[in-house]
């Protein structure tokens, strides 16, 4: 039977899924037979010739434990061998490597298309690569899209039931040698969290590359204020052949606006259930995924696990040469059984961003925050707008109008000598609203340079003067601009299981709004860092009443906060607001 939460999904009509071999890409129209692409084919213009021969088996059926059938594309070696599974679990065309939307998205990235085959699913592996060493690669559509059977939910339980089974079916087939991982970006991380937990036999190792771990708390309410934009954008993904229905998170927004609703319960990973080998990929970048990436690394159950903290976005790091050779090695060592040098990897490798072109990467440690990281507080000082070690034993009200000019509050810090930050922030805030009863309030730690200018950089190729337009006040995950945090003054209450001293967490289980004249404390977790400061350069917190870093994608809006009236920042005495960074109390060197 399909999952029991399946009874509390709101469902909407699917997208119309246009199968002219254009709209989902060349191979897209539907037929289930095997074909031999041959060495030197061009799958599409733009794209790679083939560098071998590949066996595909398309639009393969697999049913599921409830009898619903999707289908999968599988790309493999032309030998008699037989070859562990790399898997591409997500929403994404199967067959849409070259459909119009993500040629024209890599472009305007400035990657271009020529460093793929065109058989590559969205935020997928490569088969052309895979293949010619030894793997085979399913890409399959889940359950709703395009000609497979049933309705779409996504990310949850019923996922993670149906790519258990087809995990198990893989390692069932006579070409399989029984081992399987997951892999991928994003949509197919997060899916790797779920699928994963439930521990299919045959899941070998996971490769987890940026992706969110909770659908409340990461994706539909950050921070405790709601996000409908990205979510429609994601939605038209969700595309049928057969009428099927997609869930539709909106009016689940709607009718289940508290992190307890059992639908929201279900889009909580558990990672403390993995027990596989996991090779997770992070940055401090991504304002989609740093977050979830972070929380389920912390958390994961695995034994064999390793970090790397990237400076890129993540389909540049993803598809970049030394990368994938890199976790290959990974893949080698535990799904073709090549004792390699892998284990020797350590364990935790972390980047230190400057801003200025001369980031340090791959800085080896046992754990994040690596040894030497220690917490630091910077307190505000109302009068001069100074961060400072000791709190003013007065209180000095700052005072901004929601939603005016400037709209915000900030604070800085010139240092006079080297300093650096790795590890996790946070703010602490005494706050009060006059004329409204709520608060959306949004922080930001920047770096400035000597000059007073603020400090971002570019984590794609393209750093031209249209993307220069998006990402000035949008496309947050293109440019990295600093540690962030949103918080809604309502959703205060801190989880009292899951918080910590270092890591506020958030119950998102109750409404407090603010009297007139209630001063209340608000933990704000901020985004991990590893940031550097030169002597002479200053730090630079902004407390501010709208979502000055803008929505993860362009043309996309961002959120509409919900605020009103006049916002009040307290500043000393007993209300000593203050900005904790994790200062490295020695030096990092470069290994």
């Amino acid at each position: 039977m399909t999952v029991k939460i399946t009874e509390d999904v709101k469902f909407s009509p699917a997208f119309d899924y246009i199968d002219n071999g254009v709209e989902h890409g060349v191979l897209s129209p539907f037929e289930t037979k095997e074909v031999i692409l041959k060495k030197g084919q061009q799958i599409a213009d733009g794209f790679k010739p083939l560098s071998g021969d590949i066996k595909m088996l398309k639009d393969v059926p697999v049913k599921l434990r409830d009898g619903v059938t999707i289908y999968t594309d599988i790309y493999m070696p032309t030998t008699d061998d037989k070859f562990p599974t790399l898997i591409a679990w997500s929403p994404y065309g199967k067959s849409a490597g070259t459909a119009p939307r993500y040629k024209n998205l890599f472009n305007m990235l400035g990657m271009g298309n020529q460093w793929n085959s065109g058989l590559t699913k969205f935020e997928a592996p490569d088969p052309d690569y895979w293949v010619a060493h030894g793997y085979a690669v399913c890409n399959p559509d889940m359950r709703g899209i395009a000609h497979s059977e049933g309705n779409t939910t996504m990310i949850g339980s019923q996922e993670a039931e149906d790519g258990y089974d087809l995990i198990e079916w893989l390692a069932s087939q006579s070409w399989s040698n029984g081992k399987t991982a997951l892999t991928g970006t994003s949509y197919l991380t997060f899916s790797q969290w779920y699928i994963a937990a439930e521990m299919p036999p045959h899941l070998t190792c996971i490769n987890p590359t940026e992706g969110l771990s909770d659908g409340y708390r990461d994706l539909a309410f950050i921070g405790g204020i709601p996000d409908k934009n990205f979510i429609e954008r994601l939605a038209v993904n969700h595309v049928s052949a057969t009428g099927a229905k997609r869930e539709d998170w909106i009016k689940e927004m709607d009718a289940y606006p508290l992190a307890d609703a059992p639908i929201w319960q279900d889009k909580v990973a558990d990672p403390s259930k993995i027990k596989m080998p996991a090779f997770v990929v992070a940055s401090y970048s991504s304002t989609l995924h740093t977050m979830g990436t972070f929380r389920a690394w912390r958390e994961l159950g695995s034994k064999d696990k390793w970090l790397r903290i990237h400076d890129r976005q993540e389909w540049p790091y993803y598809y970049d040469k030394d990368n994938i050779e890199e976790l290959r090695r990974f893949f080698d060592h535990y799904l073709l059984g090549k004792d390699n040098d892998w284990l020797e990897t350590p364990k935790v490798r972390y980047s230190l961003i400057d801003f200025e072109g001369h980031d340090k990467t791959d800085i080896p440690a046992e754990s994040f925050p690596p040894a030497g990281s220690e917490n630091k507080r910077y307190y505000f000082n109302g009068k001069t707008r100074a961060l400072q070690a000791e709190p003013e034993t007065a209180d000095v009200p700052v005072k901004y109008q929601a939603g005016g000019l400037p709209g915000r509050a900030s604070f800085m810090k010139t240092f006079d000598k080297d300093t650096q930050f790795v590890g996790y922030p946070k703010a602490k805030l005494y706050m009060e609203v006059d004329g409204y009863d709520d608060m959306d309030i949004f922080v930001w730690v920047q770096k400035l340079d000597k000059m007073g200018n603020v400090l971002s950089e570019f984590v794609i190729p393209n750093h031209g003067a249209a993307m220069q337009d998006f990402s000035q006040e949008g496309a947050s995950a293109l440019r990295y601009k600093g540690s962030w945090g949103r918080l809604r003054a309502s959703m205060r209450h801190l989880d009292s299981k899951t918080s910590t001293e270092d890591i506020p967490a958030y119950s998102f289980d109750r409404v407090e709004k603010l009297n007139k004249g209630e001063i209340v404390s608000l933990d704000v977790v901020l985004s991990p860092v590893g940031l550097s400061y030169k002597a002479g350069e200053t730090l630079r917190i902004v407390v501010s009443s709208k979502d000055e870093l803008g929505a993860v994608m362009p043309g996309t809006p961002g959120c509409t906060p919900d605020n009103q009236g006049v916002h009040i920042l307290h500043t000393g005495g007993q209300y000593a607001s203050y900005l904790q960074m994790p200062l490295m109390t020695t030096p990092i060197v470069k290994q």
